[in-house]
């Protein structure tokens, strides 16, 4: 954090004082910056980058950077664009069908928050979580495997599809896919496109859990497809109403989280389990299963009920895993896994969207999970995730209150919490991030209107407790400006 200040202020400084250069005068040397300024190369180095990004600057390799020539004319005003509303619209039988691309839902997780802003909104492993020497380790040994660096196959490695064959079928192993069911993709942001795009066509219903991942309804949503909500109960998806959701749409397809969903980290109740796969196969339909977070159970899970696919004859269930979640965001490594028909129908969306994942990626990840140092790193971040997650539960009591918490869940990353009736999301997750902590708004987890404002609050890219208790307390002064008058939002003294 200390580094992306300094850039920043560096940036500042540089550019208030180009204007005293001529356009095509050569700035002072880095050498002569580090010494002016007191800061590392590094720091230099990616000011100028973010100068030059800017126009401010060319950076000349070898010869230095130099303040930018005056931009050209005015470009003439733009054509008239308004045609392709039309042409981007998906052709159906009964009409174009718009294709809303927006990816504002996911990019609030993606986007890198401003020097000295806490984290509360990360969807990924904090870098003191990450297993950045394993993961150094493994892609080093990988790239010394012979033809590591060849066309590998289209499918994936059989050794990394098998490997997450076995961790779908669990310890017994009978009954679940085999390495021969699952294609590798590029992380599970990948795998959920080809799902979706191979199983609903444009217009088509896609029923989602409300709430639901952001990310999938942006998927749906830029395929012309038309998510419709079943809502989550404490014990996950409700069957009696998906039942109702099928013969009401005719919908072929339902993507669910079973395990910790995202947001409500609730888990499927075991009774509900194999009711959710019957009434799919009776209904002719389709259970995507994003299984993204069985490798992020916390200590005190206990024992885990088994994935969906793990018993599947028939081929209802197509299920997506990943290895970015528990690694690093650049480790996009995931997997889809189906029976049937519609296996080869994933094979060729996969194939003609990707062609395939990087072999040296793949290797890398067959090293990393294969390494007796991978059960380790799972019991770590089992064992970090949750101190962290009871103490930002407990810190909201204490300081905010107001925003009433769902059941505290046992694996993932985030709690989920409802503000007062009357608030203004929008209003609060602005006041959030002038204090200082980045939160995500739930409006964008509904696909129809919410039944109340939502947050979501991330634990595990937080430095520690201590970052926790600093990002509640900066919380509860955007409370005190946002929430209604009334609802508890003011700021209360410490305990």
């Amino acid at each position: 954090m200390a580094e992306r200040s300094s850039v920043a202020d560096l940036a500042k400084t540089l550019r208030e004082e180009v204007d005293r250069y001529s356009p095509g005068e050569r700035l002072p040397s880095s050498r002569a910056l580090v010494e002016r300024y007191r800061v590392s190369p590094v720091t230099v180095s990616r000011a100028l980058a973010q100068l030059a990004a800017e126009g401010v600057v060319v950076t000349r390799p070898g010869a230095g950077a130099y303040r930018a020539e005056p931009s050209g004319p005015a470009k003439p005003a733009p054509g008239d664009t308004s045609w392709q509303e039309v042409a981007l619209s998906a052709q159906t039988a009964v009409g174009p069908v718009p294709r809303s691309v927006d990816a504002s839902g996911v990019l609030v997780t993606l986007a890198e928050p401003p020097p000295g802003v806490i984290e509360f909104n990360g969807g990924y492993l904090h870098p003191s979580l990450q297993p950045e020497r394993l993961l150094a380790a493994a892609l080093a040994r990988a790239g010394r495997r012979p033809g590591a660096w060849n066309r590998p196959p289209t499918g994936g490695l059989f050794e990394l599809r098998a490997w997450f064959a076995r961790q779908i079928a669990g310890p017994g192993g009978e009954g679940g896919p085999t390495g021969a069911d699952v294609l590798i993709t590029a992380g599970g942001q990948s795998a959920l496109t080809t799902a979706l795009r191979a199983l609903a066509p444009p217009g088509a219903p896609v029923l989602v859990e409300s709430p639901t991942y952001p990310g999938m309804l942006a998927v749906a949503r830029a395929a012309g497809q038309r998510p419709v909500p079943v809502p989550v109960d404490a014990d996950g998806l409700r069957p009696e109403l998906l039942a109702a959701a099928l013969r009401a749409t005719g919908a072929r397809v339902l993507v669910c989280q079973p395990l910790f969903q995202n947001p409500t980290g609730v888990v499927l109740a075991r009774e509900r389990r194999r009711e959710v796969v019957r009434i799919a196969r009776e209904a002719g339909a389709f259970v995507v299963e994003d299984d993204f977070a069985r490798s992020l159970a916390h200590e005190d899970a206990g024992a885990l009920p088994p994935p969906l696919a793990a018993d599947d004859p028939d081929g209802v269930v197509v299920q997506l895993r990943s290895l970015t979640k528990i690694t690093s965001p650049s480790l996009r490594v995931g997997a889809l896994a189906a029976r049937g028909p519609v296996l080869e129908r994933l094979r060729a969306i996969h194939v003609v969207d990707q062609f395939f994942v990087p072999r040296p990626l793949q290797e890398a990840a067959l090293e990393l999970v294969g390494s007796p140092a991978w059960p380790r790193h799972l019991r770590a971040v089992a064992a970090a995730l949750r101190p962290r997650r009871d103490h930002l539960a407990a810190e909201l009591r204490r300081q905010v209150p107001a925003l009433v918490q769902a059941a505290a869940p046992r694996g993932g990353f985030h709690l989920w919490v409802r503000a007062p009736e009357g608030t203004d999301e929008a209003a609060l997750t602005g006041a959030a991030l002038r204090a200082g902590v980045a939160v995500t708004p739930g409006r964008p987890y509904f696909c129809a209107e919410p039944p109340a404002v939502h947050l979501r609050l991330g634990f595990a890219a937080t430095a520690g407790t201590a970052e926790i208790t600093e990002g509640v307390r900066r919380l509860r002064t955007a409370c005190a400006q946002a929430l209604p008058q009334g609802a508890g939002g003011e700021e209360q003294a410490p305990a």
